[in-house]
Parts: C-alpha cells; structure tokens; sequence
C-alpha cells in the first residue's frame, strides 16, 4: 500500500476537478496556485491555450509581500480589475486542489466584490 504525501493528494484533486472545469472564450478559468512565498491567479481559455491576464504577489501594484490572506485579497482585486480591462465579466474558478478557506477564499471574494462573476 502506497503512501501519499500532501501535494500528490493535491494534485490528484486538482486533476479530479480539472476533468470537470473547463474555461471557454466566453468564460475562461480563474486558476488560482499559492506557495509558501507567493500567490497566482490567472484567467485562462482552454479552448485557444492561451492566458488573457494574470496576477501575482510579485507584481508591483500589490504592496507587501507573501502568501497570506491580505495579499491575497489585493491579487483578487488586480486579477479583477485586469480582467475588466480584457473584457472578461465571468469565469469559472478553479481552486487548483486547495480547499476552499483562507486565502483561496479571500482571492475569490476580492475578485467577486471586483466584477468578476463566478
């Protein structure tokens, strides 16, 4: 019997959902990924395989470093406001394996109190 550690469980979640999210043209996928330094969100169409926007912790509009729920609050909003400016009004979220507490909510609520609908 195998024993699995914390990421590969991740991951295996993270591939169960992604056989069931899918982002279109119409509306694209916000994957969301978090380190211990670091939190991305990017906004993703599947069909093209192409990125329309992204965010980070390491862009220079979000102050204050590392990956806690504060920051991720301010990657929310500039996620938001950058999809604004792509046209992009409503996306499927993709917690990427993460549950869904903490900083994975504050980036999806930041983002929703932004205009993203999801």
């Amino acid at each position: 019997m195998s024993i699995l550690n914390r990421k590969e469980i991740r991951r295996k979640i993270h591939r169960r959902i992604r056989k069931k999210v899918s982002g279109t043209a119409g509306c694209p996928r916000l994957a969301v990924h978090y380190s211990n330094k670091n939190i991305y969100a990017q906004i993703i169409d599947d069909v093209a395989g192409r990125t329309v926007c992204a965010a980070s912790s390491l862009d220079k509009e979000v102050e204050g470093s590392g990956s806690n729920v504060a920051t991720a609050e301010k990657v929310g909003a500039l996620i938001a406001t950058r999809a604004g400016g792509a046209s992009v009004s409503a996306v499927v979220f993709d917690r990427g394996g993460h549950l869904y507490h903490g900083k994975i909510k504050a980036l999806a609520d930041a983002a929703r109190e932004g205009g993203l609908k999801f």
